[in-house]
């Protein structure tokens, strides 16, 4: 899913500033490796076991006081099939924030729609337990539909549509399945991702979004070492468990 740009005419770009320059999605990549490292870990120790060892476990995350499950269990998944889908949307959605915004925004967009997600499923799913990237993922896609209408000039109506048969997919997938999927997990995710949108990306035409500020891109290198170092974690945990 790649958004059209008007750039047939030379005077567009005079107005618009430069066009988007391609470069390899490096955040992307890395959040890609940390997660298959971990499920990789998974299978070692068993599917099963590793969620009990690292998932995010709502009792144990309030009982227990092991805050660290929120961000842990959104580096395991369940199994291949359910790693394949996530790493799929995750490389597509996450390089096209790359490519139209900046890396920082997109790290900083994944940690805080994983925790956002993760929060709203322990208020309405208290007794629950999650494993799984999709609260992230679902935020990148919220991320891009502000983009989408708030920077209008530049991306196609046919783009804004399918973000949004997107996210209408997500909810009726979810909903129809909702014994195995946490729906409100997506959902704070897909809020989360939103609002950050709605607060980061410039509406005036004139600039570029692809400009981070200092803080902006210390912040996202702080969300990459974060996520990276808690799949770390998980790993640890998961091999080192008696």
């Amino acid at each position: 899913m790649t958004p059209e740009y008007r750039t047939d005419e030379p005077s567009e770009e005079a107005e618009y500033g430069p066009p988007v320059q391609f470069s390899p999605p490096f955040y992307t990549y890395i959040l890609l490796a940390a997660i298959v490292a971990v499920t990789v870990a998974q299978f070692a120790v068993g599917l099963d076991r590793s969620v009990m060892i690292a998932g995010f476990d709502k009792q144990r995350f309030v009982n227990e006081h092991e805050y660290w499950r929120i961000l842990t269990g959104a580096a395991l998944h369940g199994g291949l099939l359910h790693l394949f889908m996530n790493g799929y949307a995750l490389y597509s959605f996450g390089s096209l924030i790359e490519m139209l915004s900046n890396r920082a925004h997109f790290a900083i967009v994944f940690l805080l729609s994983t925790v956002g997600g993760g929060i709203l499923s322990l208020i309405f799913l208290p007794n629950g337990l999650s494993v799984g990237a999709s609260g992230g993922i679902v935020g990148l896609i919220g991320y891009l539909v502000v983009y989408a209408f708030k920077r209008r000039q530049f991306i196609s109506p046919q783009f804004r549509r399918s973000l949004l048969i997107n996210i209408a997919l997500i909810l009726v997938f979810g909903f129809a399945l909702y014994n195995v999927i946490d729906n409100f997990g997506h959902i704070g995710g897909l809020v989360t991702g939103a609002f950050y949108g709605l607060i980061q990306i410039p509406s005036n035409q004139y600039t570029d979004p692809r400009n981070a500020t200092l803080p902006s891109r210390v912040l996202g290198i702080a969300s990459m070492a974060a996520f990276v170092l808690v799949s770390a974690l998980a790993i640890v945990r998961l091999l080192t468990a008696p």
